[in-house]
């Protein structure tokens, strides 16, 4: 039986239930410069890679000129859904429970660092982590960045490790750490898609996610 001492969360899709406000802020930007609006499955697509391949795939008619106008009236439509966004249902039993099991528990997100500061802090969700890493302060998914830095603050090994997210970006992060991974199929990207990409596991639920999570930390879960 595997037993994990680290879990590293992504945030929004997985964590986060902000898939939908990210790919509509993403959609109304675009419309607001009169720019071809991506479809719903290429704004979630997306979602967790840096800001240039994010602007490379999802707006590839956007002019270097119009960055910034971009990025405003992204931040602008993603403020009016900000405060309403919540923790999927369970996520902070989870954590918690997590926490109480002496599990180290951390984020590798592609939210900048100002970003997710600002929810963490503002949503007083912070103390559930030992650590976050963000893509704007290292490299950006699927490059194990993020989670080569974390595996060497907390000095944990790479079979300790378990990566938890929604997208196929976050199993390729875990491949290229050498680290497994548990993809959730309720955020940004589909079951196929997910499956593709070769995760350790897969779940479809937050409750599923959270049985599965506990049972290994709680050394109870048969070899699969």
């Amino acid at each position: 039986m595997k037993r994990y001492r680290t879990v590293i969360f992504d945030w929004d899709g997985t964590l986060l239930d902000s898939t939908h406000a990210i790919a509509s802020s993403m959609q109304e930007a675009c419309r607001d410069l009169d720019l071809p609006v991506p479809s719903d499955v290429q704004a979630r697509w997306v979602i967790g890679l840096p800001l240039d391949s994010i602007l490379r795939q999802a707006v590839p008619d956007l002019a270097a000129g119009q960055l910034t106008q971009f990025k405003e009236r992204y931040r602008v439509h993603f403020h009016r859904h900000d405060t309403q966004l919540q923790l999927f249902d369970g996520i902070s039993r989870l954590l918690l429970t997590l926490r109480q099991q002496k599990v180290q528990v951390g984020i590798a997100t592609g939210k900048s660092r100002v970003g997710l500061d600002h929810v963490l802090d503002t949503r007083q969700w912070r103390h559930y982590f030992d650590v976050t890493r963000c893509g704007d302060e290292s490299f950006g998914k699927p490059h194990p960045g993020m989670l080569l830095d974390i595996m060497k603050v907390l000095d944990v090994a790479p079979q300790q490790l378990l990566m938890v997210g929604d997208t196929s970006h976050d199993v390729m992060m875990a491949h290229n750490a050498g680290v497994d991974s548990l993809a959730v199929s309720y955020g940004a990207h589909d079951k196929s898609v997910l499956a593709q990409a070769g995760p350790t596991f897969m779940v479809d639920t937050v409750d599923a996610m959270a049985q599965w999570l506990l049972d290994r930390v709680r050394g109870r879960a048969r070899e699969e």
